[in-house]
């Protein structure tokens, strides 16, 4: 079986619902950021050494990092959801699959991190807001009404739902329509819907 070790508010609300699209049987081991600090419990350092999630434990190995657990159980489970090497679109897959851990996430983070913290931190501020307006503009660009590649799912979308759902939760998605078409047609899907409200009922800090 296959273990998930979630944290609340995290990046791994995108492995549920890998998981449940995958069809496969698993567990979840549920985690919650500390009220003070919001950083991960020590418990996860038990799991992996950098103590963060999404980490998931299968045939006796621990993988980290969201790219590579959705790359190993896309592969190992659902192979349709990656485009043949050959095919026009695997390239797209690629660079979406990564977009998500490298291009997109450091400006969300930077001004998440300026917002939350209130100090006066005016170029930094103005760098994430730049950041954001030209990473997501590329991206708002490039996103439709469905899925990302080839009008069918894949691990591209599983990548950029955190990224997409993060717009939707700051109110930033009203700048991009294109990406809010794509969040809704993605909050649609059954089992979307249905990560959510697993996720929602783990939180216990709601």
């Amino acid at each position: 079986m296959i273990v998930l070790h979630h944290l609340n508010k995290s990046r791994s609300k995108r492995i549920i619902w890998l998981l449940e699209e995958l069809g496969v049987e698993y567990r979840i081991e549920a985690y919650q950021r500390d009220a003070q600090s919001n950083l991960a419990p020590d418990q996860l350092k038990a799991i992996h050494p950098l103590g963060k999630s999404p980490v998931v434990e299968h045939n006796g190995r621990v993988i980290a990092e969201s790219g590579a657990i959705t790359e190993y159980l896309c592969q190992r489970y659902r192979p349709d959801m990656i485009p043949a090497t050959d095919s026009k679109h695997y390239i797209d897959y690629l660079q979406w699959m990564h977009f998500a851990e490298s291009s997109a996430i450091l400006p969300l983070l930077l001004k998440m991190f300026v917002d939350k913290d209130g100090a006066k931190m005016n170029m930094l501020d103005q760098y994430a807001q730049n950041e954001v307006a030209k990473v997501m503009g590329f991206f708002n660009d490039n996103a439709g009404a469905h899925f990302l590649v080839d009008d069918t799912l894949s691990g591209a979308d599983i990548m950029m739902s955190f990224i997409v759902d993060a717009l939707h939760r700051s109110g930033a998605l009203a700048f991009f329509p294109n990406l809010q078409s794509y969040y809704d047609f993605l909050a649609g899907q059954a089992l979307f819907q249905k990560a959510e409200s697993i996720e929602a009922e783990l939180d216990k800090t709601v």
